[in-house]
């Protein structure tokens, strides 16, 4: 196969596709770039055919150090385990490929996108998608392509829309919306916002779908100029699990028995219900059929629930639980449910049940991020845990899997507009969300109980946040829209829409779509009943705590930000830390120094607030006129250094330490006394001269002592006088001895 390369400029970018040079044993391969941005993305599709009910698609998105001139931290100094970030992207390309292959495809796929070039300016992660789609095409895989994906940002001062924006644009903008599909049907959707409206949000949509389309087309160009170089793409032929009329026949003549199982509210016995015919209508088939069909009957009974469910919806209005279309089922809020915690909080709606956890720290303990991306960190956390309990199962316990790191980051990103700048409450702040029972919509039930959550520990959020999950069953002309969906309605229906936000506007949506006919108008229309959902749930959430606590709980470390010159920031950290680590040790707070001097204090029960008076004190330089309770420290013949704080002494002089003369200091001051001082002079090299408040009087003789010392003295200097001014006699001096030689 030549090369072949298709440049193209769109929205002010430019990009390139580009196949035929690496990775030509893969099945398909195609290198994208935006601006020098680049990833390579490439496709293999087993020979065999799987014996699955399911498509086994699995999507890789490895992140590469060297694409931003980095070598990996940790000791094997290589990429190991994918960050939070490269997990995200492999769902996100995923997402709108699945849906796109036929049904009954059974061959196991593998695409792997790997970043070749980050250049810090352009994202990697949306062009991957695009990738994905030529490569399949290049390789002749049978899809519904080409698809693409994009990023819509909006100017926060202009209002106009961007596509695919740069980092610089991204920080001003009030928008991150991440869309994936074909030119004609948007099938993925991500989005983060600082709480915009739901006609803005249809608007933005309404822009992606265009932009879609637009490097759908550009995609065909490169298709065509490929079949130009290198000929017609490669005809693979893929077997399919194609229907067996009799199957279908035989399976679907229970579809009222079905339709009888399913009409039950408890998940549970539903499921069971459900089982017990499944099972009933296998034995029907004798061991021989059950041996040759042994795919055709599941994916038939599998079906005939599917169509059972959504002609129950379409043709009663009534869904399984027995509620309407836009019914929500019964809340469960209860804030501040576990002692000691910094904040919780217990949200349960039907039959999905999420305690969230919030818990204050240190601005020091924010996360740290090893990624490709230029961003440092983050100090809002949020970490999202489904164990199989929760769904009445076994299973592994332990790392995170793709499905709760993207539940985790849609909860985070619905609640991260409204949390406090760190000037404004200076505090690391993570919440975990632990699923305790579940049956649809626990990423929503997690945003709704992690609200409560922070408004327990007393953060002090912008506006309460809460989320509902929106469904669509199309079928047999018909369309639906279902609020608050439950797990089989998830399953087996068109679409999976959640929508997060406050009183005014949208903070966070994710939607997974599978039917080709979603119009603006359905759009419009989910976005409406999702708004009065949420809208009813949030009421409820408010009745049992109406606004963040306005102190956080005695449990949680006090935080104290003080400023100190940087040029003191030496004597407050001391000799290789000795100086911190001991106000630390003896008050049992926690202290975090920035390079500018900001001091953050953390402690309970007060250590903050003596830590901090510790630290002012180092820093503080006495001003003439201040008056002191010192410690004497050191003695002279010429006075006494007293400490007025830590590290800083003053001398009293020996004329002021009495009233009247005293010869020694120590006649009335010894080490360790304390004494009332008042700062009398501070001179130019910082040194600090202090007098005694309430001088004692001299002790008594020192005076007389003193008069006497005097006399002594100066008759003794007579003497000297006389005694070298005498010639003769025993006073007379001799001359030195003088040596010659010769």
């Amino acid at each position: 196969m030549a090369k072949v390369t298709h440049e193209f400029d769109l929205y002010g970018k430019h990009y390139k596709l580009e196949t035929g040079e690496l990775a030509k044993q893969a099945t398909g391969e195609c290198l994208v770039s935006c601006g020098d941005s680049t990833v390579n993305v490439t496709v293999v599709v087993s020979k065999e055919r799987k014996n699955y009910d399911f498509f086994p698609l699995t999507v890789d998105y490895i992140e590469k150090m060297y694409a931003v001139g980095r070598i990996p931290g940790g000791y094997l100094k290589r990429e190991a385990r994918p960050s939070e970030k490269a997990t995200l992207t492999a769902r996100m390309i995923d997402r709108p490929i699945r849906p796109s292959f036929p049904d009954g495809f059974r061959n196991e796929v593998q695409i792997v996108a790997m970043p070749l070039v980050a250049d810090q300016v352009n994202s990697v992660d949306t062009i991957c998608i695009m990738g994905a789609s030529a490569a399949l095409t290049v390789g002749g895989v049978p899809f519904e392509g080409p698809l693409a994906g994009v990023r819509i940002g909006r100017d926060v001062e202009t209002g106009e829309f961007l596509v695919n924006p740069t980092y610089e644009e991204r920080d001003n903008s009030d928008l991150d919306l991440e869309l994936g599909g074909s030119a004609t049907f948007i099938s993925m959707l991500e989005a983060g916002a600082k709480e915009i409206s739901e006609e803005d949000m249809l608007a933005a949509m309404a822009f992606g779908q265009e932009a879609i389309a637009a490097f759908c087309e550009e995609e065909k160009k490169f298709f065509q100029k490929c079949i130009e170089v290198n000929g017609p793409f490669p005809k693979r032929e893929y077997e399919l699990d194609e229907p067996i009329p009799e199957v279908h026949e035989r399976v679907f003549a229970h579809f009222d028995e079905m339709s009888a199982a399913l009409k039950d509210a408890d998940k549970l016995s539903r499921m069971d219900k459900v089982e017990a015919l499944k099972e009933s209508i296998k034995a029907e088939f004798t061991e021989e059929e059950q041996t040759e069909w042994d795919r055709a009957i599941p994916v038939e009974l599998k079906s005939l629930e599917k169509h059972a469910m959504r002609k129950m919806v379409v043709e009663t209005g009534e869904r399984v639980d027995g509620r309407t279309a836009t019914e929500v089922r019964p809340l469960m809020v209860k804030p501040n449910y576990l002692p000691l915690v910094h904040g919780s909080g217990l949200f349960q709606r039907g039959q999905t049940q999420v305690l969230s956890v919030a818990t204050l720290g240190m601005l020091n303990e924010w996360q740290r991020l090893d990624t490709i991306e230029p961003v440092d960190g983050k100090r809002y956390i949020h970490h999202y845990n489904f164990p199989p309990f929760c769904t009445g199962e076994t299973g592994r316990m332990g790392s995170p899997k793709r499905r709760e790191i993207g539940h985790g980051n849609l909860a985070e990103r619905a609640l991260l507009p409204v949390i406090p700048s760190e000037e404004e409450f200076p505090y690391t702040i993570r919440v975990v969300s632990e699923v305790m029972e579940s049956n649809g919509s626990s990423s929503m039930a997690s945003t709704c109980g992690s609200t409560l959550a922070l408004m327990d520990a007393g953060v002090p959020i912008k506006r309460p946040v809460s989320g509902v999950a929106m469904g669509l069953i199309q079928e047999e002309g018909k369309t639906v829209v279902l609020t608050d969906i439950q797990g089989l309605e998830d399953f087996l229906g068109d679409m999976d829409f959640k929508v997060t936000g406050t009183t005014k506007g949208i903070t966070a949506m994710q939607m997974d779509n599978k039917a080709t006919g979603l119009t603006p108008e359905i759009l419009k229309q989910a976005l409406q009943q999702a708004h009065e959902g949420r809208m009813f749930i949030l009421d409820a959430m408010l009745e049992q705590i109406p606004a963040p606590r306005e102190h956080t709980k005695e449990t949680a470390p006090q935080i104290i930000s003080l400023s100190i010159p940087t040029d003191k920031i030496r004597d407050v950290i001391g000799s290789g830390g000795k100086v911190i680590r001991g106000i630390q040790d003896d008050t049992g707070a926690t202290i975090d120094i920035q390079e500018d001097g900001s001091v953050f204090i953390a402690g309970t029960n007060g250590a903050g607030e003596e830590a901090a008076e510790r630290i002012k004190a180092i820093v503080k330089v006495p001003e003439v006129g201040e008056e002191y309770t010192g410690r004497v420290v050191n003695i002279q013949p010429f006075g006494a250094f007293v400490e007025l704080l830590p590290g800083k002494d003053g001398l009293l002089h020996i004329s002021r330490v009495a009233k009247g003369r005293v010869d020694k200091v120590e006649d009335v001051l010894n080490v360790g006394d304390e004494v009332r001082v008042k700062v009398i002079e501070v001179d130019e090299k910082g040194k600090i001269s202090l007098d005694r408040l309430d001088k004692p009087e001299a002790p008594a003789g020192a005076e007389r002592k003193g008069s006497e010392h005097k006399g002594e003295k100066r008759e003794g200097e007579h003497r000297r006088r006389r005694h070298v001014g005498d010639k003769g006699g025993s006073g007379e001096q001799r001359q030195p001895r003088r040596h010659h030689e010769g």
